[in-house]
């Protein structure tokens, strides 16, 4: 971003970048609805947190709806049977999906490649079949679950108002957190594994520990942005852990452009609106959804994002 911007601009960017996003938002509300805006930060909370995986440290899964799943099941359940504190049921969210992915962490960090990616789809395919079927005493198997929220004090979930202030709250908590992170010393060895993970092993780092971590983070993050889901709707069905339904995060991360706060914003966006508004006008939008894909593969290889820094950062630089 400092090339494309100069050192100075670009500070001044992360400086105001947050109410930018802000002002953003509320007019994409005013542009179409409130719940729909809602629903838009969430998944780009969820883009986020799958990119982690993927952009930071190279790894594609094609199973992170399992983690969704997870966190709209544990609101959903926690609301059900413990507390209707929509706070508490958040809370359930992002310590199920963090306890789901320490536990899977042991099986699936030590894989790369082909093997990463399947593994993930193998135990969201199981984690499908629980909910669907073997728990479905509990989850309510095809019919799904209907659950209710107190109120506490001013927050009321069932006013869209409020569950979208409540959104864009957590997605700019979820920015900072992403920014703190990747521009870390963690975030400098999570590229690092990326680019040679034999040679950051060789240096004596502890690779498998630094996975996990990151691994954990995504899962929690992914599970977080189930439960703000459950919040914004209201009920559960198992269609928040369908495997079909991967492609959707997946596509997000390529159009925005992987390994970028900003790039994982616009892609959540742009995917978002296409899914959204394009079905109201093109039949087949799955088809132009795809031709959208092939294009950003072989002409913008690094995204939306990604292809304005390289188009103009260098230009800009060499201006400077």
């Amino acid at each position: 971003m400092s090339a494309f911007l100069g050192d100075a601009a670009a500070a001044r960017l992360r400086r105001f970048d947050m109410p930018i996003l802000v002002a953003l938002f509320a007019g994409l509300a005013w542009a179409i609805s409130v719940q729909r805006a809602t629903d838009f930060i969430i998944f780009c909370i969820f883009v986020l947190a799958y990119d982690l995986l993927y952009g930071h440290m190279g790894r594609l899964s094609f199973g992170h709806m399992l983690y969704l799943g997870t966190g709209a099941y544990a609101t959903a359940l926690t609301a059900e049977h413990v507390s209707s504190n929509p706070l508490v049921a958040l809370l359930a969210a992002l310590l199920a999906g963090g306890l789901v992915g320490w536990v899977l962490s042991f099986i699936t960090v030590r894989t790369t490649g082909a093997c990463f990616a399947l593994i993930n789809l193998a135990l969201n395919q199981v984690g499908h079949f629980l909910v669907l079927v073997a728990l479905a005493r509990w989850t309510g198997g095809e019919d799904g679950l209907a659950v209710t929220f107190s109120k506490i004090g001013p927050l009321d979930v069932g006013q869209k108002g409020t569950m979208f202030g409540l959104a864009l709250a957590c997605l700019m908590g979820v920015i900072w957190l992403m920014r703190r992170l990747t521009g870390s010393p963690f975030g400098v060895l999570l590229r690092s594994i990326k680019q040679n993970e034999s040679r950051v092993r060789f240096l004596g780092y502890d690779v498998n520990r630094a996975k996990t971590l990151a691994f954990v983070l995504s899962t929690a993050l992914s599970a977080f942005a189930g439960g703000l889901s459950i919040l914004n709707y209201a009920y559960v069905t198992p269609s928040f852990i369908d495997t079909g339904r991967n492609v959707e995060v997946i596509f997000a991360a390529l159009i925005g452009g992987a390994g970028s706060v900003y790039g994982a914003i616009a892609g959540g966006v742009a995917y978002m609106l296409i899914s959204n508004f394009l079905p109201n006008y093109v039949q087949r939008w799955e088809m132009f959804l795809g031709f959208a894909l092939l294009v950003m593969i072989f002409r913008f290889r690094a995204g939306v994002w990604g292809s304005l820094v390289a188009r103009f950062g260098p230009r800009r630089a060499e201006g400077a």
